[in-house]
């Protein structure tokens, strides 16, 4: 088997960065600090700077408008996510490629949304932390709790429809979730997915296993760097 290959995003050199995962190709992270500036920051002109070449670029002032509506929104959605903990947020895209057109979706491109978020929990040992996180109001199904590198992990998953009268799409919202306790035992990292493509809902969650496979509370390049040093060691001069 050939061994991964995996590419370190800048982040992950983040020194207040307390948790690390990879992500499998097909995500492509949003950078949350850029679309949602401080006012009067440097970075809100930097951001009027990289949209000016798109508003220029558009047909008509109608079109200009809209793109501005639809900027606007998925900021004020951003900024909701980031409100209740997000931290790290990713668009999926991949192609279904699964032969299957009962589902009606061949070869269609599907969209997802992977987020990070962090959530304070009262102090217990980190499996029960675990165990409560689907045990909540929430009607969590299909729950698999999982012993991996990070530690104990529940993974489960959630449908979801937007509530009348909220302006959006009332198509069912599958959420796979990850609830992985911090090893201070007094919050937890919720890593979930979130699709539409609720037909899908066994390879989505493969996917999120994979990444919830991944996650780490202590750095791994600096444990690669100390295995380096201690190999060097050993080898001698």
């Amino acid at each position: 088997m050939d061994a991964a290959i995996f590419v370190v995003d800048d982040s992950a050199k983040d020194p207040d960065a307390e948790l690390w995962y990879a992500e499998p190709p097909g995500f492509t992270a949003l950078p949350l600090q850029a679309l949602l500036p401080r006012h009067g920051t440097s970075a809100g002109d930097e951001l009027r700077t990289a949209v000016a070449p798109l508003l220029e670029s558009a047909p008509s002032e109608l079109v200009r408008q809209q793109f501005i509506a639809c900027f606007s929104s998925a900021q004020q959605y951003l900024g909701a996510l980031c409100g209740i903990g997000t931290v790290n947020c990713s668009i999926g895209l991949h192609r279904d490629d699964v032969n299957d057109s009962a589902a009606g979706m061949g070869s269609q491109p599907l969209l997802s949304l992977l987020t990070l978020s962090w959530c304070d929990t009262p102090v217990a040992p980190r499996g029960v932390t675990a165990a409560r996180a689907v045990a909540g109001v929430e009607r969590h199904e299909r729950v698999e709790f999982l012993e991996l590198p990070c530690g104990p992990v529940t993974v489960s998953e959630t449908i979801r429809v937007a509530s009348p009268g909220s302006g959006l799409p009332r198509h069912p919202l599958l959420q796979i979730h990850a609830h992985a306790p911090h090893p201070d035992c007094k919050r937890m990292a919720v890593l979930t997915l979130s699709t539409t493509a609720v037909a899908r809902r066994e390879q989505y969650r493969a996917i999120l296993r994979r990444i919830a496979g991944t996650v780490s509370f202590d750095d791994p390049l600096a444990e690669a760097a100390a295995e380096v040093e201690v190999e060097a060691m050993r080898a001698g001069p």
